[in-house]
This record gives C-alpha cells, sequence and structure tokens, in this order.
C-alpha cells in the first residue's frame, strides 16, 4: 500500500506542473472571453448569457487546478514539454468551443469543436453559414480565437520547436529556446517582444482597413485574422465581400505576408539590423516562390481575356492567401481552370517562414531539401569530394537532416492517412485529398464544390470533422510533437 502510495506521489509531481501550466493559460482564456461578452451586454443580444456560462466554467476549471497545484513550482522538463505543448493546444481549442454550443447558433458539440479547432489552429476552415447575420460578439470571438491561436504559434515556434528538436526546427535555436530544466527569462524577453509586434501590426492592420472603408467591426476582427494568417471573416463570401475595393485587397495581401515572415527577424530589426529579413535565405525564398507564381498566373488570366489590373489583383491576393495559409478568398479560383485549380492544390503545401503564424510545410523545409538534392547530385559526380552544407549561414547538421525527413515523411503520410479515411466515408478524391491537405497544411477552403473557396465544411459527416480536427491539430504542432507521445519509449523514460 506504501508503494502505490508513493507511486501516486510520484506521478503527481510530474503532471502537477502541466496542469498549472494549463490553468494559467485557461485564465488568460476566459481574459479574453470577456471582451465579446461585454459588447454583447453593451448590445443587449442574448448570446451574453452563453459567454457568461463559458467563463464561469473555464474559471471553475482554473480554480479547481489552482487550488490542486498551489504550492508546486513551474520547472518543466523536456519530456513534460511535449506534453503541454499538446494537451495545451486540444484543452484552449476545445473550452473556446462553448460559447457556441451555449451561444445562439447552438452549434452541436462536434460542429463547435471543428470550428474552434479550426480557429486556434489558425486554419480557417469554417462550417457556419449565415455570418453575416451573427451577434457583433461571436463574429469578434471568431476573430479574437485565430488572433490567439496566432500569438501562440510564434511563441511555440520560435521558443519551444526549436528546443524539442522538432521537424528540423534546431535550426532556428536561438537564446528563447534554452530551457534546460526551467523556462529561462530570456524566452520571457523574447516572447515580451514578440508579442509587442504582433499587436502593433494587429493595430496598424486595423486602422488601414477602417480608413479603406471597412466598418469598424469588420476592421478590428479582419486585423486580427489576417496578420494571424487566419482567414477568418465575417461575412459567407470572405473577402469576396471587398471584390469591389481592389485596394483592401491589397491592403490584406500585405498582412498577410507580414503574419508570414519571421517575427524573429523583426525583433532583429528594431535592434539595429535593418537588413535582417532581406538577407535571411527563407524570406528570400518565400518572396521568389510568391513572384513567379503571382506573375505566372496573371499571364494565364490575361490571355483568359480577363483585364491586367483586375487579374494581378485577384491572383496576388488569392496566392499570398492559399501560401501563408490564411485561407481567404476574393474569387472561387477552383473556377478558374485546370491549370489554377492544380497550381493551388501544390501551393497548399507550401506555408510561410518559421517563426511566423503560418502552417504549411514552411519553406525552409524545401530549400534544405533542394541543398541536400544539390549536394546528393555532386557526390554523384565527385564520389571523394567534401561539400560543405549550409543554411542562412548556419551548418545543416544531421540531427537538422534527420527532423527535415522526419518530418516531410509523416506530413505527407499524415495527409495520405486522413484522405483514406475521408474516402472511406463516403467524400469523393477531390474533397477527400484536398480536406486532408488543406487540415493538415492549416489553409483552410479546400478544392471542389463542398469545401472549395465558395463553400464550406457544414456538410461533411461528423466523423469526416473529427478526423479533420485531428489533422488540423497534428499540423499544427508539426505532427512529431504529438507522434512522440504516441511511442512505448516516451511513457517509459
Amino acid at each position: 500500500m506504501a508503494s502505490r502510495w508513493q507511486d501516486v506521489q510520484e506521478q503527481w509531481r510530474d503532471w502537477a506542473p502541466i496542469l498549472k501550466v494549463l490553468s494559467v493559460l485557461w485564465l488568460v482564456l476566459a481574459a479574453f472571453m470577456t471582451v465579446p461578452w461585454l459588447v454583447l451586454i453593451i448590445e443587449e443580444e442574448p448570446d451574453a448569457r452563453a459567454f457568461a456560462q463559458s467563463i464561469g466554467i473555464v474559471l471553475g476549471a482554473v480554480a479547481l487546478s489552482w487550488l490542486a497545484t498551489l504550492r508546486v513550482e513551474i520547472f518543466l522538463k523536456p519530456w513534460q514539454m511535449f506534453l503541454v505543448t499538446t494537451l495545451s493546444w486540444v484543452s484552449i481549442s476545445t473550452l473556446a468551443s462553448l460559447p457556441l454550443v451555449l451561444g445562439a447558433p447552438q452549434l452541436s458539440f462536434t460542429n463547435a469543436v471543428f470550428e474552434s479547432v479550426s480557429a486556434i489552429t489558425t486554419t480557417g476552415s469554417t462550417i457556419l453559414e449565415g455570418i453575416d447575420t451573427l451577434s457583433d460578439g461571436l463574429k469578434l470571438w471568431r476573430g479574437m480565437m485565430q488572433w490567439l491561436g496566432g500569438i501562440g504559434i510564434i511563441v511555440m515556434g520560435i521558443a519551444i520547436l526549436p528546443f524539442l528538436k522538432v521537424g528540423g526546427m534546431r535550426l532556428f535555436h536561438t537564446e528563447s529556446s534554452d530551457w534546460s530544466d526551467k523556462v529561462m527569462p530570456r524566452t520571457g524577453g523574447i516572447a515580451k517582444a514578440t508579442l509587442a509586434i504582433y499587436v502593433g501590426f494587429t493595430l496598424l492592420a486595423m486602422l488601414a482597413y477602417w480608413l479603406g472603408g471597412m466598418a469598424t467591426l469588420d476592421a478590428v476582427v479582419h486585423a486580427m485574422t489576417s496578420v494571424a494568417t487566419g482567414g477568418f471573416a465575417n461575412s459567407d463570401a470572405s473577402f469576396g465581400a471587398y471584390a469591389d475595393r481592389p485596394h483592401l485587397l491589397w491592403m490584406a495581401s500585405l498582412f498577410m505576408l507580414m503574419g508570414a515572415l519571421p517575427f524573429v527577424l523583426y525583433i532583429r530589426f528594431l535592434r539595429g539590423a535593418r537588413m535582417a529579413l532581406w538577407r535571411d535565405q527563407q524570406v528570400q525564398g518565400l518572396l521568389l516562390v510568391l513572384l513567379v507564381v503571382i506573375l505566372s498566373l496573371t499571364g494565364w488570366h490575361i490571355w483568359l481575356g480577363i483585364p491586367p489590373g483586375e487579374a494581378l489583383t485577384h491572383v496576388t491576393f488569392n496566392v499570398i492567401s492559399v501560401v501563408t495559409t490564411t485561407g481567404y478568398a476574393s474569387d472561387d479560383y477552383s473556377s478558374w481552370g485546370a491549370l489554377a485549380i492544380v497550381a493551388f492544390f501544390y501551393l497548399t503545401f507550401v506555408g510561410g517562414c518559421s517563426g511566423s503564424t503560418s502552417g504549411g510545410m514552411k519553406i525552409f523545409r524545401f530549400q534544405i531539401a533542394s541543398i541536400l538534392l544539390r549536394n546528393q547530385l555532386r557526390y554523384l559526380i565527385h564520389a571523394s569530394g567534401v561539400f560543405p552544407t549550409r543554411y542562412n549561414g548556419q551548418p545543416i547538421t544531421d540531427d537538422i537532416t534527420r527532423g527535415v525527413v522526419a518530418f516531410s515523411f509523416f506530413f505527407f503520410l499524415t495527409i495520405a492517412g486522413l484522405a483514406l479515411g475521408l474516402a472511406m466515408m463516403g467524400l469523393d478524391i477531390v474533397t477527400a485529398l484536398s480536406g486532408a491537405a488543406t487540415a493538415v497544411a492549416n489553409v483552410g477552403p479546400g478544392l471542389g464544390e463542398t469545401i472549395g473557396p465558395a463553400g464550406n465544411f457544414a456538410p461533411l459527416p461528423d466523423a469526416a470533422k473529427w478526423l479533420l480536427c485531428v489533422g488540423m491539430l497534428l499540423g499544427r504542432l508539426e505532427i512529431l510533437t504529438v507522434l512522440v507521445l504516441l511511442t512505448p519509449m516516451f511513457w517509459r523514460r
């Protein structure tokens, strides 16, 4: 009996710090819930009660967790960081769905969790119809969920994943990634700087949209979802509601691109390294991809008879939206012809830069793969040659190569598995394959009549929605962070 009690105490010492960290994150979530709640109270909307109940539930969970871990200090070991990373995204996505279940839409639990997971992971897929008629508080909450997910993604990409050596992220190891056995003060410093820049970009976007003619609430929500590269809009037509105002499309293109660049480089820029952004290979690669694709598809549109200005505006907007994994749509690009459909399917996998709010493969993995391929071809010609591999001035070590290869393999394996599962549920091949890809890459809309830019995910069966939720979380957490939890070796420690 004494031995069992000692085992329980040992397990509690392992799990208590995890619970305490989660309770802090839940408290932040509850604090943000009060904003739409106050808006609904002012507007005397019935949804206010749903938010009040949701806040009460979350605060209850926080209180119980905090009391249970009152004397526990937060010293996180590496294995605990894997659990915190996964459990925080799962629990926050679940708790954030409460207003959608209890509020005016009164969504089913499946639909509410799908919408919430899509928001928190900044995927941007939606099951909601009649978004234009939602209460202001609910529209604001959808935008806030994506905004919170965006800053969480940046902090995770800068401070956590490099330390965990996930998916080749070790290449971006900075002083902020020095966790050892506890959270180091340096991490707090870089997180504050990142948050300040993130808030600054959001406020700038709000002002630009408002001056550009958007209503106040629309400017606020679209600013949050643009910088977070999330893609939720206040209309069923997405950004197509502003298709007659091209200046807003260009503004959004700029803010989506800003969100897809490494935030660490913004910090370096502000600290005096004025050329940090332009000298970074990731940024150069992303801009080159965008330039080539935009010019190619614009030429294709002009050849089809579309006016050059209109073609350039819509191609630029939609290409940047998909590559940065934002998921806005100003037009149904699945109707642009076979070339455009194939091009946008390929672009689904690209993603932005590491340390940004965007998802996808991330541009650096394609660049490293091309470097390795080039060197392999050299070895075939000069078997005894020595060809150093460097990226951004840093050597590409074996653990970085292993991380990139492992991530890339499981990235496409996950998409293949999800697509197979969706096909088994009766979905056609275009919906199944593009749905799996857009979920894992955190892009948002897929292809086809059902989940394409002109549709949504509401018609899918519940089982498919749960499968896509798993895909969205796997993609956002860089896959290996979750898969490591499924290995017996992890639990034996």
